[in-house]
């Protein structure tokens, strides 16, 4: 990351590059943009745990050392987690079309339907949780061991994720695209009573249809199958 004043726009080098063979990555980020990492809960699960660990390359004006000593100070607030559950639960809403569209995926056998909602039921879903529980990433590559430690490796929460992101084996053979939008479908159950003290009451309705309609047609479904 380079930090950059609010004005910085046309400074060139961002993107990514290859030096000597080695991906190089950078990003400008303005002080507008790190005061988001601190304030706003998505953020702060994505960045603060990053943050504490990072190191830095150059720091003429200690920029970094203050946001750095900012974030090893930080702390999860009441007022944080207002604004997280409220957060999952808008989630909660929007991922409801995902829901319909594996619905509609499975009975029409229709991979388009099934491969949106298959993205939507579980990383949207994970991050609904990561979020409302204020999980401290380590980084993109912990996100799905440190969810899943969180909420505990061998919840039948935890175990259906992996089914939907494909990774854990069905009747000992990679689950197939069908399976892994059943995993999701049930998973958003699931999510719901996870997070059942963020949903907010105007929510409620929205979110407790639809997982009776998952319920219903995943029921219709395996009957009609069997």
């Amino acid at each position: 990351m380079r930090f950059v004043t609010a004005d910085a726009s046309d400074l060139t080098g961002a993107g990514s590059h290859l030096i000597d063979g080695v991906l190089v990555v950078v990003s400008n980020v303005t002080p507008n943009q790190a005061e988001e990492w601190f304030i706003q809960p998505q953020q702060v699960t994505d960045t603060i745990a990053g943050l504490r660990t990072a190191r830095v390359l150059i720091d003429r004006q200690a920029t970094f050392a203050a946001l750095q000593a900012r974030a090893h100070a930080f702390v999860w607030t009441e007022e944080l987690q207002i604004k997280a559950d409220l957060w999952a639960s808008t989630q909660m809403v929007g991922w409801i079309e995902e829901a319909h569209k594996g619905l509609e995926g499975l009975r029409r056998h229709d991979p388009g339907r099934l491969l949106n909602a298959s993205f939507g039921l579980s990383w949207g879903l994970s991050h609904v949780v990561k979020v409302q529980r204020g999980i401290l990433l380590s980084g993109d590559n912990g996100f799905f061991v440190e969810v899943a430690v969180s909420v505990g490796q061998e919840s039948l929460w935890s175990q259906l994720r992996a089914v939907s992101f494909g990774v854990a084996e069905v009747h000992g053979r990679p689950p197939s695209l069908r399976e892994r939008v059943v995993a999701g479908l049930h998973l958003y159950g699931l999510t719901a009573e996870l997070i059942a003290t963020a949903i907010q009451p105007e929510h409620a309705p929205l979110i407790e249809q639809t997982i009776q309609l998952i319920n219903e047609q995943l029921e219709a479904t395996y009957h009609g199958e069997e």
